[in-house]
């Protein structure tokens, strides 16, 4: 039921009536000024869905409870699939990143919340992005998601701009939503880690379950001043006493909730027992959620041991392969890069065997590491807890940097989350000032004193401290790649041929963490993703490099198909990716399809058929992720962009850009100009191979998205057909609209 709000300041109401309802909130929300607030009735979940969403307007303070209609939950699932539906619906076609009609949407599915199931603590954040100006989806665990779930809502829309600092308030306990003012000098600093801690003690302190009842969305200096600004939602770790932080890390959300005067927003929540969900099958649901619990026990001590390791064992797999990138992605190895292996972050992380970042997961891999002594910044010589460093950061903020140690990466890791700023775009982005900086584009004057050559890690925690306060060369950096190239042609003179092919970003969002420039296959798994280059789409190096699965250009199309959409399909049910293929059944290598890990996708059409009563096979979860994904194509050329000409990648993850490169691996690139590209190398000059390489490989990026548009059932320019939408359901007139504007749809 949708109740009226009730008002705390100027948005109606006689003066004594705020006066009076002022005071007594007041003393309910500890001593806070309650500018709106809403009560609510107990809403059971059912099914896995609460069949409502909060929306919260923190500009003219409405808060309203809306429905969700059965045909959104048949076409958009949940996650991802909801919040895309309420973005659509809340922006124009020319909205940008900083109107007060964006939106931040946050969701998890139906899945979510289900403790007995390993990794079912995600949730998916969605905005316009302020660094590529279309939607932006992350993923992210913890326990905001579920708990909002279990207080009575699928999703929360976040929309207006606030004149202030406000704090959103979702108490499951109190059944009450609200908007709270967050006066100055009542939260002095506003940097997660002590932002989130006073926040969780105070709110803590009058819920049922205490702290573990808490968690807390937040971004924090860094968010207000870059491009590049993430969301950490919390979870409080029961045995080692502390709150913990996971982030949505990619595109800027954080940015975007810091432009909205929102401070944090809270959800309370001390029922969160696993039974919440109410499954359609409860036995049904207790066999799956069994099946791969214990297979994780049984198999992760002998397979990646993500339980004492995490994705920190990552980093020595890929030097070995010559895939992790060093010195902005020069490189994929060097003689140093042992330094941040596995052992080293196995030696250095706390041990305390709870480190799963929602209840009941046997992955537990959200590592940390305790007490580390900071060596720069405002909080130096404060003993700080790191949650992480996990893999992209280690690469990212490590080798990529060229910075070999693992002390320097931990403080990046950090001063990122606490000032809200995405470990994966400031390690990219500090990688191409580097490079910059090392071919003479950039200087001291220029950086503002600053000696940003590789290595150097002190110097890039000043430039990150700088982007904190929106100062000095900090500033420039906290734009983003896209931005910081057209900075340096114009102001420094440099080259835009050259920072065009160094700058590691695609429609505007930094690269993560793996070399491609032997993988045509994951070239296509950062450039033809919706939102730009991250890993959780298509990840098929081993697949292509190493193990030559897909030789064909259809191979690599129907890859370029499948993966993306099994991927998305996590996101719209509210579950980790991490437990369908970083622990895999023991005959997994003898099935047909072994790189699909079958047998898991088994499991989870059978656990999403248990919870939901929607009966589903292997397919129709690749179904349902196809229609999102074509909704959020069609999002993205509604807003301009989402076409061929927006799938480029920069040249440097295709083939060497400069000579240096080309000669540290003259035998293969040598190699490679006689087979498959026909062309004898002997006698040539470097410059006229490095050119004859260009040519071939360029074209063939071009012929791999021909093939890939033909697999998604898009045109040429890459623009779902209405057949496509047709057979998908999402032929709505809207939808539809957008997309007949272009030949051959």
């Amino acid at each position: 039921m949708n109740r009226s709000t009730k008002d705390g300041r100027d948005w109606g109401g006689s003066k004594n009536e705020k006066v009076q309802a002022g005071t007594k909130k007041e003393k309910a929300w500890g001593g806070r000024r309650v500018l709106r607030e809403l009560a609510f009735e107990p809403r059971q979940v059912e099914r896995g869905y609460a069949r409502q969403t909060l929306y919260v307007n923190v500009g003219t303070g409405e808060i309203q409870i809306r429905p969700v209609p059965p045909e959104m939950i048949d076409v958009f699932v949940g996650g991802r699939g909801f919040d895309l539906r309420l973005l659509w619906n809340a922006v124009k076609d020319g909205t940008k990143w900083d109107d007060p009609e964006n939106e931040i949407c946050i969701c998890s599915g139906p899945l979510g919340g289900t403790a007995v199931y390993p990794g079912s603590g995600k949730s998916i954040v969605t905005a316009i992005s302020p660094l590529t100006d279309i939607v932006c989806d992350s993923n992210v665990g913890g326990y905001f998601g579920p708990y909002l779930k279990f207080s009575g809502f699928d999703a929360i829309e976040l929309q207006g701009k606030a004149k202030r600092d406000v704090i959103v308030v979702v108490d499951g306990d109190r059944r009450t939503a609200a908007v709270l003012e967050a006066k100055p000098g009542d939260l002095p600093r506003h940097d997660t880690h002590i932002l989130a801690e006073r926040l969780t003690q105070e709110f803590g302190a009058s819920a049922e379950k205490g702290k573990k009842a808490v968690s807390v969305v937040s971004a924090g200096t860094g968010a207000e001043h870059s491009r590049f600004g993430c969301l950490n939602f919390s979870f409080f770790d029961s045995v080692r006493e502390r709150v913990r932080y996971k982030q949505a890390g990619r595109g800027g959300l954080g940015t975007v909730f810091r432009d909205k005067k929102v401070l944090a927003v809270v959800c309370v929540c001390s029922d969160h027992a696993p039974s919440r969900n109410n499954p359609a099958d409860q036995e049904r649901r207790q066999k799956a959620a069994k099946y791969h619990s214990q297979e994780i026990r049984d198999l992760d001590p002998k397979q990646n041991r993500m339980r004492e390791i995490g994705t920190a064992h990552l980093p020595g797999i890929m030097s070995q392969f010559d895939l992790l990138p060093t010195n902005n992605f020069k490189w994929g190895q060097s003689k140093f890069d042992q330094t941040l292996w596995g052992p080293v972050f196995e030696r250095v992380y706390e041990r305390d065997h709870n480190d799963g970042c929602y209840f009941g997961c046997t992955v537990a891999c959200a590592h940390a590491i305790t007490k580390y002594e900071l060596q720069t910044g405002p909080y130096k010589g404060d003993f700080v807890n790191v949650d992480g460093p996990e893999y992209e950061t280690i690469a990212g903020c490590g080798s990529n940097l060229g910075i070999f140690d693992w002390g320097p990466v931990a403080e990046i890791n950090f001063y990122c989350d606490t000032y809200g700023l995405d470990t994966i775009s400031f390690g990219t982005g500090m990688a191409f000032a580097m490079e910059c900086y090392e071919a003479g584009i950039l200087d001291k004057e220029k950086t503002d004193g600053l000696e940003l050559k590789f290595g150097n890690w002190r110097d890039a925690l000043e430039a990150m401290h700088q982007l904190a306060r929106g100062k000095g060369f900090g500033a420039i950096l906290g734009q983003g790649v896209k931005r910081m190239k057209e900075h340096f042609a114009k102001e420094f003179g440099g080259d835009p041929k050259f920072l065009a092919d160094i700058g590691m970003e695609s429609k505007g969002l930094e690269f993560s963490e793996y070399m491609t420039k032997e993988s045509l296959a994951q070239q296509g798994g950062y450039g033809l993703t919706l939102k730009g280059p991250q890993h959780d789409e298509a990840w098929l190096i081993f697949l292509d490099m190493v193990h030559n699965y897909m030789p064909t250009f259809e191979q690599k199309a129907e890859a370029l198909h499948w993966f993306p959409m099994w991927r998305t399909w996590f996101g719209l049910v509210g579950l980790c990716k991490l437990p369908w293929n970083d622990i895999v059944p023991e005959d997994n290598k003898q099935t047909k399809e072994p790189a699909k890990v079958m047998k898991h996708v088994q499991s989870y059409a059978e656990f999403f058929s248990a919870v939901t009563g929607r009966e589903a096979k292997p397919e129709d979860l690749i179904t349902m992720s196809e229609a999102v994904y074509n909704f959020q194509r069609v999002f993205a050329i509604r807003l301009g962009k989402g076409l061929r000409e927006h799938d480029a990648i920069p040249y440097r993850a295709m083939g060497p850009v400069t000579e240096e490169e080309y000669l540290s691996r003259q035998e293969r690139y040598d190699k490679q100009l006689k087979d498959p590209i026909g062309v004898d190398p002997a006698g040539k000059p470097t410059a006229e191979k490095m050119a004859i390489h260009r040519k071939w490989r360029e074209e063939r990026y071009e012929k791999l998205k021909d093939a890939v548009y033909a697999r998604r059932g898009w045109t040429r320019d890459g623009v779902p057909t209405k057949a496509t939408l047709k057979r998908l359901r999402i032929d709505f007139p809207d939808v539809v609209k957008v997309v007949e504007r272009f030949p051959g749809t």
